[in-house]
């Protein structure tokens, strides 16, 4: 007998929420923000409309079906099942936030503050929660399969994103790496810059646009479903060991950017999870490219 779907309710800690555990009562927090020229009611009044969206999504959930919740901070230990529903209930950087740990499950977004917003991955109300899970165990669902970006090290560390890729120093100072789009560890560019950034189309609305906006890049920016990514190298520096000559580009589906670790130690992350990164020491490598999984957004 097959399993019941599970609708697995993804959501995160409010503003007010962090207010409450920093100062300890709304009072406090009140205080504490008048002080400062500003008032807790705007916070108070989102987590309302937060908590409100919650609790009218959990209702709408099928009654045959299994449930869970987990929140932002926890989804690196949650273990997604094949027969989930992925029922984002935030913002729009919730569903990537969410992504990276998903393995083709349908999601479903709802916002839980229409207007503030811009819906671009929630985009849905909690009226439509009933159908939509419905819809998305449905033969046929509508969804859209939108480009992922995946890093693969030569130690098999892997990780997905939904926006951008961001390879760097720690503490975001100068790294040291070879670059190359073609050859092995010995090939490419050696550089020293603050980073590099590999982004999707649903990416290039976000960090990987202002990059694009402030070179005045040529390379057009791929839609959200393109099996297309671009890159930059962020301030990459010159000197008699460093070039900069490769510092922009675009990869298809079977090309990859390899860079080879040469300083002490690189981060790896995704979608700005950086407590949720891979470490690569000296002389480790590490591919990105067009990953073949998709985030499949219910329509």
């Amino acid at each position: 007998m097959s399993l019941a779907p599970r609708a697995v309710l993804v959501h995160r800690t409010t503003e007010y929420e962090e207010l409450l555990a920093r100062h300890g009562t709304h009072g406090q927090a009140a205080f504490v923000l008048a002080g400062r020229g500003r008032s807790v009611d705007e916070v108070a009044e989102r987590h309302r409309r937060n908590e409100q969206a919650l609790a009218e999504v959990a209702a709408a959930v099928p009654l045959r079906w299994r449930r869970s919740r987990v929140e932002r901070a926890d989804l690196d230990r949650f273990l997604f099942g094949p027969e989930d529903v992925v029922v984002v209930v935030g913002q729009d950087g919730l569903v990537a936030n969410a992504a990276k740990y998903l393995s083709g499950q349908p999601v479903v977004g709802i916002d839980t503050d229409p207007g503030r917003n811009p819906g671009v991955l929630v985009r849905h109300r909690a009226r439509d929660t009933a159908a939509l899970c419905r819809a998305a165990v449905s033969p046929g669902a509508g969804v859209d399969a939108l480009t992922m970006t995946e890093a693969v090290a030569d130690d098999t560390q892997r990780l997905l994103a939904l926006n951008e890729i961001y390879l760097g120093s720690p503490g975001h100072q100068t790294a040291r790496y070879r670059i190359d789009t073609r050859g092995g560890p010995s090939a490419g560019e050696s550089q020293a810059s603050s980073g590099v950034l590999v982004g999707t189309g649903t990416g290039s609305t976000g960090w990987l646009r202002s990059l694009w906006l402030e070179r005045g890049s040529p390379l057009p920016l791929p839609a959200p479903s393109d099996r297309r990514l671009i890159w930059f190298v962020r301030e990459a520096w010159p000197s008699p060991a460093t070039g900069t000559s490769t510092v922009a580009g675009e990869l298809g589906p079977r090309e990859s950017l390899r860079l080879t670790v040469e300083s002490d130690r690189m981060v790896v992350f995704g979608d700005g999870m950086e407590s949720d990164a891979l470490e690569l020491t000296w002389g480790q490598s590490i591919r990105l490219g067009v990953s073949d999984t998709t985030l499949n957004l219910v329509t």
